[in-house]
């Protein structure tokens, strides 16, 4: 299908741009950079017009549903909201640092929602589970939130980089140079979180309701939800040490990297297990 064609090119595009952030952080020349950023716009905005082409098809054949609902669409969606934050992000703060550490990110979902063995492409009809108003706002903050995580994350990454180089007599190269200092990182990295957290609570309230009208219950502790509130605690902890202990640098570094490795097992590890939401993402 002509959608499934363009979201394969789209992951070429994502790498395209990390190969052009790359330069501009190995290179030093801000044209690399400027590259990078069109790069990237021009693979969201292709991988936009891939969604709604899918999203079309699915109307074409009598089903109308967003390209939510299977774990292929799920892959491609997340992705989506990847690489759609990382831009505002981008735009809002004139800094390209971050495209290093988070388009890698976006090219891995999409690759591997494009070759990975087993995972159905092909539009299908929603479970009666799914056939609800509930799915597109569910899936739709829960992956927000995730993809606040990932920049949470990639900053994480950053900060304990920075800060491993930034030792007394060490001359830093062009790649540590051009990175955001400390503070900033810290700053945007709390900033990140707080965004996913608000996300995924809104989430996990979309996500009860629309159980309580699918199976009856608001909550069943499903291996799914039990992993989202894993997760929401995990953030929860973050930032409540962040207010009240006055948590920063290293310490918020690496929550961040802890929070996102229960976001991975959240969203890919309960697939193993059986699960109401083995069907989905």
């Amino acid at each position: 299908m002509i959608n499934t064609t363009v979201l394969s090119w789209v992951t070429f595009i994502y790498f395209a741009a990390f190969v052009f952030y790359l330069f501009r952080m190995v290179l030093g020349r801000e044209f690399w950079g400027t590259v990078a950023t069109w790069v990237a716009r021009a693979g969201l905005a292709a991988h936009t017009a891939g969604l709604i082409i899918r999203w079309k098809a699915s109307y074409d054949m009598g089903m109308g549903h967003a390209p939510m609902s299977n774990f292929y669409e799920s892959l491609i969606f997340f992705a989506w909201t990847i690489a759609l934050l990382y831009l505002l992000i981008e735009w809002r703060l004139k800094n390209r640092s971050i495209g290093v550490f988070v388009m890698p990110i976006a090219f891995l979902i999409m690759a591997y929602a494009s070759i990975a063995p087993g995972i159905n492409q092909r539009i299908e009809p929603l479970i009666p589970a799914l056939q609800s108003n509930w799915l597109t706002s569910h899936v739709l903050t829960c992956f927000m939130g995730y993809a606040a995580f990932t920049v949470a994350f990639a900053l994480g990454i950053m900060y304990l980089i920075k800060s491993a180089f930034s030792v007394r007599g060490f001359t830093p190269g062009m790649f540590i140079r051009l990175l955001p200092s400390e503070y900033q990182m810290d700053d945007l990295m709390y900033s990140s979180a707080v965004l996913g957290f608000i996300f995924l609570t809104l989430g996990i309230v979309t996500g009860s309701v629309w159980a309580h009208y699918a199976w009856g219950s608001y909550w069943s502790w499903d291996p799914k939800e039990t992993w989202s509130l894993i997760t929401w605690i995990v953030y929860a902890v973050m930032l409540h040490a962040r207010l009240v202990r006055g948590w920063r640098g290293k310490r918020m570094a690496w929550m961040s990297i802890i929070g996102f490795a229960c976001v991975l097992f959240t969203y890919l590890g309960v697939n193993l297990l059986p699960s109401l939401h083995s069907y989905m993402t």
